[in-house]
Formats: structure tokens, sequence, C-alpha cells
């Protein structure tokens, strides 16, 4: 507050008092000084909404009653202090909120339209409750981990492999370019035309999926994707097979849609396809979720004939498979395996994919690949809830998937991941030798077998001493073997993960009390 009307209240002395009839001389009103002050130095916007805002409180106390005629603009800045045209902006903000009206050469009135009697009044604060009943249902169980300072988290990448010079350049030509006052305005709400194209042609080159502009939606993140998925294409009730082991953020995008899960057993070959047939035959199972390329978490890729064998069932059931491909670009041994999308002849395969894990979480930038209808129909959804994302982002990101930069920084990325993903697999094998994994060919983690160990006490221990992992309990969809943790690697470089497995061989505990189960 640094206007005339500040100096008049600093300069007018301490003793303010209310303004009783007779200071008005025509009305009475109750605003003090004092008041007028308070909420100054509380930083609480202009002095006169200060001042409407008292005006206001001392309407709702009762002291100012409907129909009271209030002084003079002119005689109350003198009682305050302040400039008249503060005071006449106040009672312009009142009159536009309905508090006051206006009659020419008779004066200013609180506003007979009020109730006589208004609620109790209580000085204005922020509410700790709701005000109204909430829904009796559970809360979505949070996906989160606790997070401490080495993080072996899988699906966390290396933020500071973020090619930021390189995004900062395409988001300055995205939003100066030609073209950008469209990316302004409202778009269509499967994405950036130009994103989606760029996506068709690197999902066209590199997985062998066959699509269209017209059948991708650009959402932010492949999570957001899934959700909208299964309420675009879902009914509540709807029973959707999942895998046994599957990341606990995919189950409550699903739940939301108020669908049933139902788990599919794992072994080394991925999905127990047979098992989801009997379950089939059990029972109406109308879509599956699977990550077939790295399971998550176990990491273990769906064989060539589990791969045939759910497209088959998927076709002859009319059965939704909602293929979540999280982790494509990070594959160590060999070419990566082409998705389930990409031998789809029947339009039985939901494609999933996300930009979000080779560039950062924090762009919230994924693909949903379909057919025109089912895209039409997300599109159709995602357009009440999020309108259609960030087209400028899109457009940048777009122009990096064009020029090949994003291809290049994939390399890069690859490269570093697989020396780290090394270095945690030796530093395992030497600090923690009783612990039985396969190096990953793929993925950003590894998943391990501790017989005898309580995962979730060591994971707690382990936090506390400051490294952070996901026992299998993390992911366990009923009652499957809890003695598995997943270790990722990304977020680490190699004197880190070599620091984390000493810590997490210090803090390993000595005994269990569950049953170890059998390796899936």
């Amino acid at each position: 507050m640094t206007d005339s009307g500040r100096r008049g209240i600093e300069s007018s002395g301490a003793g303010a008092r209310a303004l009783r009839p007779s200071d008005a001389g025509t009305g009475g009103v109750a605003v003090t000084r004092e008041l007028v002050l308070q909420l100054g130095a509380a930083g609480q916007g202009p002095l006169f909404l200060q001042i409407a805002r008292a005006i206001v409180e001392d309407i709702e106390r009762g002291r100012l009653r409907p129909g009271e005629r209030l002084p003079s603009s002119r005689k109350l800045a003198i009682q305050l202090g302040v400039h008249r045209k503060t005071v006449i902006a106040a009672f312009l903000e009142l009159a536009r909120q309905g508090w006051i009206t206006s009659a020419p050469a008779s004066g200013t009135y609180v506003s007979s339209d009020l109730p006589a009697k208004l609620p109790p009044f209580r000085r204005r604060a922020l509410a700790d409750r709701a005000g109204f009943d909430l829904p009796g249902r559970p809360l979505p169980a949070p996906s989160s981990t606790p997070r401490a300072g080495l993080l072996l988290l899988g699906g966390v990448p290396e933020l500071g492999f973020v090619p930021r010079l390189e995004l900062c350049r395409a988001y300055r030509r995205a939003l100066l370019g030609a073209g950008a006052r469209a990316l302004m305005d409202y778009g269509d709400p499967r994405g950036e035309p130009r994103l989606r194209r760029a996506v068709v042609e690197s999902l066209t080159r590199a997985r062998g999926v066959r699509a269209s502009v017209e059948s991708v939606n650009i959402v932010r993140g492949s999570q957001q994707g899934l959700y909208l998925a299964a309420r675009a294409l879902l009914e509540p009730g709807d029973c959707v097979a999942i895998e046994a082991y599957s990341h606990p953020a995919a189950r409550g995008a699903l739940e939301l849609s108020g669908v049933e899960l139902v788990p599919v057993p794992l072994d080394g070959e991925g999905l127990d396809v047979a098992a989801l047939e009997a379950l089939c035959a059990a029972r109406r199972i109308k879509a599956v979720y699977t990550t077939p390329h790295h399971q998550l978490p176990t990491t273990v890729t769906l064989t060539a004939p589990r791969r045939v064998r759910l497209l088959e069932l998927a076709r002859r059931r009319r059965l939704l498979v909602l293929e979540d491909d999280y982790d494509h670009e990070f594959r160590y041994e060999g070419r990566p395996v082409l998705p389930l999308s990409s031998a789809d002849r029947h339009g039985v395969v939901v494609y999933l994919g996300t930009l979000s894990k080779i560039l950062a979480p924090g762009l919230r930038l994924g693909f949903v690949v379909s057919t025109p209808d089912v895209a039409e129909r997300i599109a159709a959804y995602r357009a009440f809830v999020d309108h259609q994302g960030d087209h400028a982002i899109e457009r940048a990101v777009a122009e990096l998937l064009e020029d090949g930069e994003i291809d290049r920084h994939t390399q890069r990325v690859r490269r570093a991941y697989r020396a780290r993903r090394d270095a945690l697999c030796e530093a395992l094998a030497r600090h923690l030798p009783g612990l039985e994994f396969d190096p990953p060919s793929g993925g950003m983690a590894l998943w391990a077998r501790a017989p005898g160990v309580d995962i979730d006490a060591w994971a707690r221990r382990a936090h506390a001493a400051g490294v952070s992992f996901q026992p299998a309990s993390h992911f366990a969809l009923g009652r499957w073997p809890l003695d598995f943790a997943r270790f990722g690697f990304a977020a680490c470089d190699e004197a880190q993960l070599a620091d984390a497995a000493r810590r997490l061989a210090q803090t390993l505990p000595k005994a269990r009390s569950r049953p170890a189960g059998d390796r899936p």
C-alpha cells in the first residue's frame, strides 16, 4: 500500500475510532481505521478493496442493516484519512457485488435486497474441513513409494540427461514461428497434429505399429491415456484381467472407471495366457491389461507363442487388450521385441506409450494408438477433463522427433543406462550374494528374490538409511509371493549404485515372518 491513502492513514495518528452517526452526519457506519490498518499490514490487496471488505464484514455482523444509509464518500474519506477516490472505488466495488445501492441526490444505502438476518459472522479464514458430505467410498490407494536420497525406483529416469537446451529452442520456435497463434487457441483434443504425425512415423519405423494420424491420441502421460481408455471403452462393473504383479498406478486408473480387476498369474514367459483363457471361460472378461515388452515389475518379456495365443484369444472373445509399452526404447541385448499392436489385424489392441521416460516425467507426454473410432471416443472424454493438453510443448517435441534429436538422445541414454544396469548387478552380487536375479535385457530396473527376507521390513530400514526401492507388496494384487524386490538403476550413477548396494547389505533383516512362496 504506497498511495496517498496509506500516507493519509499513517499521518492521522493513533486516535482512530468507529464512525458513529454523529461522525458521519447522515449515516451510521462502523468501519474503523484500525481495521483498515490491520488489513493493510496483512498485505491483503489494494486499499479500496480492504475498505470494501471492512464494510462487508460490518454488514455481516449486523452492525449495518439492509436499507441503512452510508455516509458520503467525502465524509468517509475524511474520517478514514484516505483520498476520496479510494472510497469511491470501494463504493463502486460494493455496488458491483450487490452489497450497496446508490440513488441520485439521495445517497448510498446498504442493499435492501439482502436478507434481514444474515448467517452468523465469522472472520474470513480457510475452512479446515468440507462443509458437505463426502462420498463414503475409500480413496484410491496411493501409488508412490517413499523417497530417500538414493532412488532405486524403477521408472525414474536420470533428469540430468534431458536435452533442455534443444527443448528450449524448439519451444521458442513453436511459440514464435508460423502458426504460433493457433497454438494459443483451443485445438484438437486428440493433440497437436504435428506431434501425432511424428509419432505415427516413429512407431511405423521403429516398432512396426501401423497407425494413422486419426488413430493417435496425445495424452498427458500413459497413465492418463489408460484412464481415458478405460472410461471410454469399459462400463462400471466390467471385469478386467490384469497381471498378478502390476503397477498400482495402472490399477488405480482402471479402478477409478468402476471396473473389477482380476489377477492373472505370471511365470518366466510372462502373462500366463492359459490361465487367462480359463478365466475367460469362467467369467465375462471384457479386457486385459498387460505390459508384454518388459513386464512391470518382473521385467519378463512375453514369449512369441504366448503373444500369438493372446491375440487369438482376444479375437475369438472380442477382448480388449490394453498394451502398455512404457519403456520400449531401453533394450540392451538384441533388438526390442515388437509390440502386440504391430501384429494386431483385428482391432483388439489399444496401445499405450510414453515420451516421459525418454525425456522427463514432468513433461507429461504419452500417446494412445487404436482404431479411429476408438480414438474419437477417447478424445470425446478427454475434451471434458483436459481439453487438449499443451499444444505448444507438443509441437516442440514434434520438432525434436522430426529432426532426429530424440533418436540421438535415446541412443546416449541407452548406453548410460546399460552401464548403470551392469554396475548395479555387479554391486548387488558383491554385497548381497544371497540375492537371486537375472540381469534384465532391457528396462530401467531389475527384479530380485531375497529368500527368507521380510522385504517390507527391509524397504523400511533401507529408506531410513537413505535408499528407496520397491518391495513386491507394492505390486502384488492378491496373495502372491512377496519375497521379491524391484531395484531401479536409471536415476543413480555408478558410484551411487555401489553406495546403495552397500547400504542395502547393511540394512538387510536377519529373518522374515512371511513364507517366501514360489518364484514367478
